[in-house]
């Protein structure tokens, strides 16, 4: 895929590549996504990680969660230049990907910080949010634990998540401890992906 497919700035697009040569360099050393997926690096992983950004451009607060090598936080927080407002909480607990992550932001002067925290501390950390993405990270279930906190803290806060061909056992299983409002959005990438939006998040009383 060529990032002129990404139809942004050539600012933008300058700040991308040097964002993939800093990732190139550093999964030499430390794995920052699962090798298998490193061929077609490109769509795989920047085209996915901007779908999200496309689904929700305004300048608005994110918290990505188990950020890694960078996707969707980073590619969003990059992204979110052209906007000129903004941030994204990049939440990872591993120290060796936080440095990747802290790296890559001085290096393309993405609009981001990094919270080297556990997922489950980090509600008591960043308070607030407008939108909330995660990318190969957990089951449902489990992402709806995580994200709580934010979720009813602002009724009109949204969740991202990027899921295979077996999100609907997924969501089946979460409907069973939650409510939500769902928006299934097809990925632009792989025809039996999707990303699943979030809003309307509330616990069902046991």
């Amino acid at each position: 895929m060529s990032l002129s497919d990404l139809n942004v700035s050539r600012e933008t697009e300058r700040r991308l590549r040097k964002f993939i040569a800093l990732f190139d360099k550093w999964a030499k050393t430390i794995n920052l996504v699962a090798p298998s997926t490193l061929d077609d690096f490109g769509a795989r992983h920047i085209r996915d990680s901007a779908q999200i950004h496309s689904l929700c451009p305004a300048p608005l607060t994110w918290i990505d969660l188990g950020s890694g090598g960078g996707f969707p936080g980073i590619i969003t927080a990059i992204l979110l230049l052209e906007s000129g407002g903004g941030w994204v909480h990049l939440v990872e607990s591993s120290n060796k990907k936080a440095a990747f992550l802290r790296q890559a932001i001085t290096e393309t002067g993405a609009r981001a910080s990094v919270h080297p925290v556990r997922i489950e501390t980090a509600p008591a950390i960043i308070q607030d949010c407008d939108a909330i993405s995660a990318r190969a990270l957990a089951e449902l279930p489990l992402l709806l634990d995580f994200i709580e906190p934010w979720m009813s803290r602002n009724a009109d806060c949204r969740a991202f998540f990027h899921k295979g061909r077996d999100y609907r056992t997924e969501v089946d299983k979460a409907r069973g401890r939650w409510r939500f409002d769902l928006i299934k959005r097809e990925s632009v990438v792989e025809h039996d992906s999707v990303v699943l939006e979030i809003t309307g998040l509330s616990r069902i009383s046991q």
